[in-house]
């Protein structure tokens, strides 16, 4: 006769505690489970601007934000804020930085735009660019927040090869929609991109952007990001300005370029959009930068021009080109900063 198989002990005294085998002591040759470096810093996704939204599943769309692009780098040693080109403005945004202290990751890397919002809960450049003191300025920030898009490292996780919904479903788990904190998310809507842009315009937003949700993180203008504008806004070096007959120390209009090909390319002026503010820092700012022959070939009519070295890059809002190759219903927004790596625009 067989003997029936000894019980096993949980079955054997239901009174005595289950313990698991004792963990051996780990070998240190045995390796770590792999990890991702953490990149020190990550060029940027650029959108490439389109006049349309495109058409399909395949895309989803944000708001876009009129701010300074930044990536918050979560360390082990602490918070690091990074501008478009490279720059460490960690000090400039502490509202931000404190923020991220506060999140529960170990490491990461956020994508997204420091932007100030006005009344209306749009984003404002000009609103911005006063909180830190104009261009050159050194003020510390205190009103900016940072709309977070996309993760690029979680928990010693590159994700720039993942897909950008994968991407998205981990930011929404770090940053919840609907939070009101120093750092908030972009939220992405799934909607007809026609209707979308029509009421983005509507409520005077800058126009929108649109992914493609199976695409991974590639730095550089390469399509998988669009931006679709209400209006036209671009990057120019202001080469000049006219004195106003009007008041001592005014300013009629800056004289703007484009770049072509490894020379500049005059393309009008702009008279409206300035603050008081905006013109007395300009004034001296320019002042320490004239010189007496146009930077560029000019066949102008202008009186009392000032020609100005090509070191200030001023944004502008246009709604056209002319036949001649000008700028139409230009406005001044603001002068980029050199740390933001503003593009200026050329003409090919």
């Amino acid at each position: 006769m067989t003997r029936p198989p000894k019980p096993k002990p949980l079955l054997q005294d239901a009174d005595k505690p289950v313990r698991s085998r004792p963990r051996k002591p780990r070998d240190p040759a045995q390796p770590n489970l792999p990890l991702d470096p953490m990149p020190d810093r990550i060029e940027p996704c650029l959108a490439l601007l389109k006049a349309k939204p495109p058409k399909g599943d395949g895309w989803v769309y944000e708001i876009k934000w009129d701010g300074y692009r930044l990536s918050v780098h979560i360390e082990p040693t602490g918070i690091r804020i990074l501008t478009r080109g490279g720059h460490d403005w960690t000090d400039r945004f502490p509202a931000i930085k404190q923020a991220a202290l506060w999140f529960p990751v170990g490491t990461a890397i956020l994508d997204g735009e420091a932007v100030v919002l006005d009344e209306q809960g749009r984003s404002d450049f000009g609103l911005l660019q006063q909180s830190l003191g104009g261009r050159g300025g050194k003020k510390v920030s205190s009103d900016a927040i940072f709309m977070a898009f996309d993760l690029l490292y979680f928990d010693g996780h590159d994700l720039r090869n993942s897909a950008l919904d994968m991407r998205r479903h981990l930011l929404e788990d770090l940053v919840p929609a609907g939070e009101q904190g120093d750092i908030r998310l972009s939220e992405q809507i799934e909607a007809d991109g026609d209707q979308l842009l029509a009421s983005a315009c509507e409520h005077g937003l800058e126009g929108i952007i649109a992914k493609r949700r199976d695409a991974p993180y590639r730095s550089g203008r390469l399509g998988d990001w669009l931006k679709i504008k209400c209006v036209q806004s671009d990057s120019f070096f202001v080469v000049g300005y006219e004195r106003s007959t009007a008041a001592r120390r005014q300013i009629a209009s800056l004289l703007l370029a484009a770049r072509t090909g490894d020379g500049l390319v005059y393309v009008g002026s702009v008279g409206t959009g300035f603050k008081e503010s905006d013109v007395s820092e300009l004034r001296g700012m320019m002042d320490k930068i004239t010189r007496k022959t146009p930077p560029l070939p000019y066949s102008g009519a202008r009186k009392n021009v000032v020609w100005l070295q090509p070191t200030l890059i001023a944004e502008i809002e246009y709604r056209a080109w002319t036949d001649d190759g000008k700028l139409r219903h230009a406005s001044y927004k603001g002068l980029r900063e050199v740390q933001d790596n503003a593009a200026v625009y050329e003409i090919v």
